[in-house]
């Protein structure tokens, strides 16, 4: 055991820091390997960097150090506090023997291997997520539409029994942290209260339940005529999407047209360049384009936290692409711009619904009637601005309602992943959630098919949080503004780089969000948003 004494803390963290970036860095670099080739050798390096990475938190002399120096109350430097209490948050996390965390590593491997890999048939031949999506966007034949539907679960009878083992064993090894489940444990490791929590999500359920059913009244009319069937025949395989998650392009403005033909690399860089977020060479590390083997989703990642900030696409040139490009890169500004100054461990996002405000405050812009004026030089009359407001209230709506059945799914399903019944509580909480009909004697594991679910767990709830935040930092910007905003205003990108970027991970999130916006976590301001104000109507 160390001296307890804040001299000997500081040289213990910078001794353990030294270690941790190493693996760190040498974690994600396979990581992204493995998502951009999908092979079976950087799957394995991926597990194996991975599982040495967690190990380091696994050491139980390490664990109990950090501990002791917070207990002996011998830190009063705060940011060399806040360091042990997030180092401290990880060991427990991770007090594992070394065969627990290599077995659900390779777990989470096999997994990702088959969400990599894996393309569903139809109509004969393998076919990628774009192309059964293209199917839900344009085909006019149900039964085709049906058929591409159904094609997109095809994944979940492989996933499902491995994922319900992989619960298991998670709980198994987060009961033996003291947690009741892994659900729990992850909550609390996050620095989020569970009742806390389910009692944000429950009024905001209650809020938005009869706005929400107007707007899939509004919704379920004209996708009904588009479609051909009437508002009551309406199914999954109706929507644009696989999990009806995102409003369908039912709006008098069809928004895909504006981006048809245009080079959505450049459009992003040119706004995030206008607000002072220059990203020009994170789009030139990043592999944004579709192929064989590569991971079919989005995300952000930082290498090295010196700099080394990528995104992985599969970019086509719609506008549900150009909006999580420009999602992704919000990621990104938030990892570039963290000052260099701050130590390694606190040079990252305050939260993870904390980043996630900042790339969906980037993503709505797609239906931002003045970025759209700005961005792509349209002239937009004020019925056509008005229309696609009307589109941007019911996206968030949508899915703000799936986010919901995400966060509550999960936790049931970590509260025991072998009930029998998961199937139909997946499609009991669709149907009063998100107002979907279930398919008719359906009973497949359909939420198997959601990659989330086993390869980022306990994670869906930071996406709802996070559209919460995202309306109270544009709320908090337009005040400091005087009033309205340009989407193009540098005064955005100086709000977020010298405040919430700024401040790293400096302090818990809650306290963060407080310090820049001035009020702590609001459903008040999204409510303002999509639900009392004209988005909803």
């Amino acid at each position: 055991m160390p001296q307890l004494t804040e001299a000997a803390a500081r040289e213990w963290v910078s001794a353990h820091v030294s270690r941790a970036r190493e693996l760190d860095i040498a974690s994600n670099l396979a990581s992204w390997e493995a998502a951009t080739t999908g092979t079976e050798d950087a799957l394995r390096t991926s597990a194996e960097a991975r599982a040495t990475a967690r190990r380091l938190y696994s050491d139980p002399a390490g664990g109990s150090a950090v501990r002791a120096f917070l207990d002996a109350g011998v830190v009063a430097d705060p940011v060399l506090r806040r360091e042990l209490v997030l180092l401290d948050l990880r060991f427990t996390e991770n007090r594992l023997p070394e065969e627990v965390i290599d077995e659900l590593s390779e777990r989470e491997s096999e997994l990702e291997r088959i969400f990599y890999t894996f393309r569903p048939e139809f109509e004969g031949e393998p076919a990628s997520n774009n192309t059964l999506l293209d199917v839900l966007r344009h085909e006019k034949n149900g039964e085709r539409r049906r058929a591409a539907w159904e094609a997109s679960k095809q994944i979940g009878s492989q996933i499902a029994p491995l994922l319900r083992e992989l619960v298991a064993r998670r709980n198994a090894a987060a009961r033996k942290q003291g947690f009741d489940n892994f659900y729990s444990m992850q909550l609390a490791l996050e620095e989020i209260d569970e009742q806390t929590l389910f009692a944000t999500l429950d009024e905001f359920r209650s809020s938005s339940d009869a706005p929400f059913a107007r707007v899939r009244a509004q919704i379920d009319e004209v996708l009904a005529k588009k479609v051909g069937v009437r508002p009551d025949e309406l199914y999954p395989w109706h929507w644009e999407d696989f999990f009806a998650q995102e409003a369908p392009s039912v709006g008098e403005v069809e928004l895909d047209a504006m981006f048809a033909g245009r080079s959505l690399e450049e459009l992003a860089a040119t706004y995030f360049a206008a607000i002072g977020l220059p990203v020009e060479d994170v789009l030139a590390r990043s592999d944004l384009y579709e192929r064989p083997g590569k991971d079919q989703h989005a995300f952000c990642t930082d290498i090295d936290r010196e700099g080394d900030v990528r995104v992985l696409c599969n970019l086509r040139d719609t506008e549900r692409w150009t909006g999580t490009l420009l999602h992704e890169l919000g990621h990104a500004a938030y990892d570039k711009f963290l000052p260099h100054e701050l130590p390694y461990l606190l040079r990252r996002a305050g939260h993870t619904l904390l980043t996630e405000a900042v790339a969906m405050f980037m993503g709505r812009l797609t239906r931002d009637p003045a970025w759209l004026r700005e961005s792509l030089g349209l002239g937009i009359d004020d019925d056509r601005a008005r229309d696609v407001e009307r589109q941007l209230g019911w996206a968030m709506l949508v899915s703000a309602r799936w986010m919901l059945v995400m966060a509550y799914f999960e936790r049931e399903l970590y509260r025991d992943p072998n009930r029998a019944d998961l199937n139909s509580l997946w499609w009991d909480l669709v149907e009063s959630i998100q107002l979907v009909r279930r398919p008719p004697g359906r009973d497949e594991p359909d939420w198997a098919a959601k990659l989330h679910l086993s390869l980022a767990p306990v994670y869906y709830h930071n996406y709802l949080l996070g559209e919460f935040v995202a309306s109270q930092l544009g709320g908090a910007i337009r005040e400091r503004r005087g009033g309205e905003l340009s989407p193009r205003d540098p005064a955005i990108g100086d709000f977020f780089r010298n405040g919430l970027f700024a401040l790293g991970a400096t302090r818990p999130w809650n306290e963060l969000l407080q310090e820049v916006t001035g009020t702590p976590l609001s459903t008040r301001y999204f409510l303002s948003d999509f639900v009392t104000g004209a988005g909803a109507r």
